[in-house]
């Protein structure tokens, strides 16, 4: 009830030329496609018409209407995807270079010089912070906790239950 999977042979054949070796296979078959993901970053882009559009089986439509809708869904998706790919292609990967080239330069150029810079004169800055802490901070800090040590606060339920009767 589906589609019967087909192989596609779709071959280039090259024109004859003096430099190209005739005794070498001059097709390039499908079957076996270069891998053009091989770091599988789109690997959520493959989707088959059953991952879309599903039946259960006690809801079916017509068996033809199914193989059309899956062959018109395979037909949209190739047609649409190679002239939206024809179209945008070149130009994005264009605006990806120059972007790409960018985002290098002023990493290389700005970016990683001024960290280094910054990792070079933290030690001394660190020094001047923590001398700032011992000599400022610390001595309020430690005051505070000697003046707040003698406090202690002890509940007592009898007592929190007679406030609760009085205030409604």
């Amino acid at each position: 009830m589906g589609l019967e999977k087909e192989s596609l042979e779709a071959r280039i054949f090259m024109e004859e030329n003096e430099d190209f070796d005739k005794d070498s296979d001059p097709a390039v078959s499908l079957e076996m496609p270069y891998d053009r993901d091989p770091h599988r970053i789109n690997d959520s882009l493959k989707l088959t018409f059953v991952d879309v559009i599903g039946e259960p089986v006690t809801t079916r439509s017509f068996d033809s209407i199914w193989v059309c809708s899956h062959a018109v869904f395979e037909i949209a998706k190739f047609l649409l995807y190679k002239l939206l790919t024809l179209i945008l292609a070149i130009p994005l990967s264009l605006v990806a270079g120059i972007v790409f080239a960018i985002l290098s330069s002023l990493h290389i150029w700005i970016v990683v010089p001024f960290v280094k810079t910054i990792l070079m004169s933290l030690p001394a800055v660190q020094r001047i912070w923590q001398s700032i802490a011992d000599s400022f901070v610390s001595p309020v800090f430690h005051s505070m906790g000697r003046c707040c040590s003698a406090v202690s606060i002890h509940v007592d339920k009898d007592e929190t239950s007679k406030m609760e009767e009085l205030s409604f």
